[in-house]
C-alpha cells in the first residue's frame, strides 16, 4: 500500500506516486569514478559497482586527475583484470570539474552515473535506478537517498517498492521553492542523452555544479526517486573536498554555498530554462527563497550571540540579490535584532522561539529529502 505520509508530503508539489517495477530487460550504465590522491578507496569503489548490480552491464571510467599516491598504479591493477574498467590519465592536474568532464564525454552507456572514488553504490542501485528510467522514458534523472558515513558501512534499505515521478517543471519549482540542494550526487543515474543535450559540469561553479546540473536537468526533462532505498554512500571524512576548498560547514562556507546556489539559478534560467513558460516566476522565487535563507543565517547568529559571524556579508548579499529583502519577514526581524544587539546569554529569551522555529523547519526538510526526495 502507497505511504500515507508520502501521498501527503506531495501535495501541491505535482510528484506522482506509483508501484516500482522490476528491470525490463538488460540496461547498460556508464560508471565515471574521478579520482585524486584517493587510492586508499579506490578497491572498495569499484567493487561496489562491479558486484552485486544485477541485470546491469557496467562499463568504468576512472579519470585519474596526476593524483600524488598510489591512485594510478592501483587503477591499472584493476583494469588488468577487468575488461569492463578504462582508463583516463591526465598529466596534468585538471581538477575536479574537468576531471568530471572527461569521464563523462567518455561515456558510452544508455545510463550515466558520477561516483567519486571516496564514495560506494549500494547493491542494486544501478538496477533500481535503470528499471525506472527505462519504464519512464521521459525521465533524465533517478535518486534515491545517500547514506552519510565515517567508517563502518551501515545496512542500507535495498527493496523499496514505489516511485515518485515529478514534471521537470514542478519539481524545478519546488527547489526554487526551498532553495537546498537535496542530493548529495553518488545516487544520481542520468540518461545519457539527456546528458549530451545538456551538456557537462560548469567550470565556473566549482562548488554547486552538482545542483546546477539538476537544475538544468530538470528544465529539459521529468525527474524520478527511488522510494524507501538507499542508493549509495557518501564518505564524510577530514580531506574531503567541500571540507579543504569550500570550507564546508563554516559561516564563510555557508556564505560561499548561499552565493553558488543563486549562480546556479540564474545559470539555468539563462540557459536550458529560459524557454520555460514560468521561467520569470521561478526566478522571482529563487531570488525571494536565496535572500530569505541569508538572513536566516544572519538572525540565527543574532539569537544565538553569535559575536564572529560575518552578519553584514549575509545581509549585504540578501539585498544585492533581493533588494526587497528588507521588507520581508527576515529582514524586518533582523533590523529589529540589530536595533537591540547580541546578548551574552546561550541563547535570546525574546528569540528563542524564532530560533526553535528554523531548528524544526530543518528537522522537517531533512525528513521531507530521506521520505520523498524534496
Amino acid at each position: 500500500m502507497p505511504d500515507l505520509l508520502s501521498r501527503l508530503s506531495l501535495l501541491g508539489i505535482g510528484g506522482h506516486l506509483e508501484p516500482a517495477r522490476p528491470l525490463g530487460r538488460s540496461a547498460s550504465v556508464t560508471v565515471v569514478i574521478p579520482v585524486y590522491n584517493y587510492g586508499r578507496y579506490l578497491r572498495q569503489c569499484v567493487a561496489s559497482v562491479t558486484e552485486h548490480q544485477p541485470g546491469v552491464d557496467v562499463e568504468i571510467i576512472i579519470v585519474d586527475d596526476k593524483s600524488t599516491d598510489d591512485s594510478l598504479d592501483i587503477a591499472q591493477a584493476l583494469a588488468s583484470k577487468d575488461a569492463r574498467i578504462k582508463i583516463i590519465q591526465h598529466h596534468t592536474n585538471k581538477r575536479a570539474i574537468a576531471t568530471y568532464n572527461d569521464g563523462l564525454e567518455a561515456a558510452t552507456g544508455e545510463f550515466v552515473a558520477l561516483l567519486s572514488a571516496d564514495d560506494l553504490l549500494t547493491p542494486g542501485a544501478l538496477t533500481r535506478a535503470a528499471a525506472l528510467l527505462l519504464a519512464k522514458s521521459s525521465v533524465g534523472m533517478v535518486y534515491g537517498h545517500a547514506i552519510r558515513f565515517s567508517s563502518e558501512l551501515p545496512s542500507p534499505r535495498t527493496t523499496g517498492t514505489e516511485w515518485i515521478v515529478w514534471p521537470g517543471a514542478d519539481w524545478l519549482r519546488t527547489r526554487c521553492r526551498s532553495g537546498f540542494n537535496v542530493i548529495s550526487s553518488p545516487e544520481v543515474v542520468m540518461r545519457t542523452s539527456i546528458l549530451r543535450a545538456i551538456g557537462g559540469y560548469r567550470p565556473d561553479l566549482p562548488h554547486a555544479g552538482d545542483f546546477e546540473m539538476w537544475l538544468r536537468t530538470a528544465a529539459v526533462s521529468d525527474i524520478g526517486f527511488l522510494v524507501g532505498v538507499d542508493q549509495a554512500y557518501y564518505r564524510d571524512h577530514a580531506v574531503n573536498m567541500n571540507k579543504e576548498m569550500f570550507k564546508s560547514g563554516t559561516a564563510q562556507g555557508k556564505l560561499i554555498d548561499l552565493k553558488q546556489r543563486w549562480q546556479s539559478f540564474e545559470a539555468v534560467f539563462s540557459g536550458a530554462g529560459r524557454d520555460l513558460p514560468e521561467k520569470e516566476s521561478l526566478i522571482r522565487t529563487a531570488r525571494r527563497t536565496v535572500a530569505r535563507h541569508a538572513l536566516d543565517h544572519a538572525n540565527y547568529a543574532y539569537a544565538r550571540g553569535f559575536h564572529d559571524f560575518p552578519i553584514d556579508e549575509y545581509e549585504r548579499f540578501a539585498y544585492e540579490i533581493d533588494a526587497d529583502a528588507q521588507n520581508t519577514r527576515a529582514g524586518r526581524a533582523l533590523a529589529r535584532r540589530k536595533r537591540l544587539g547580541m546578548t551574552s546569554l546561550p541563547l535570546h529569551p525574546l528569540w528563542a522561539p524564532s530560533a526553535a522555529a528554523l531548528r524544526f523547519s530543518e528537522l522537517v526538510r531533512r525528513w521531507r529529502r530521506r521520505k520523498i526526495g524534496v
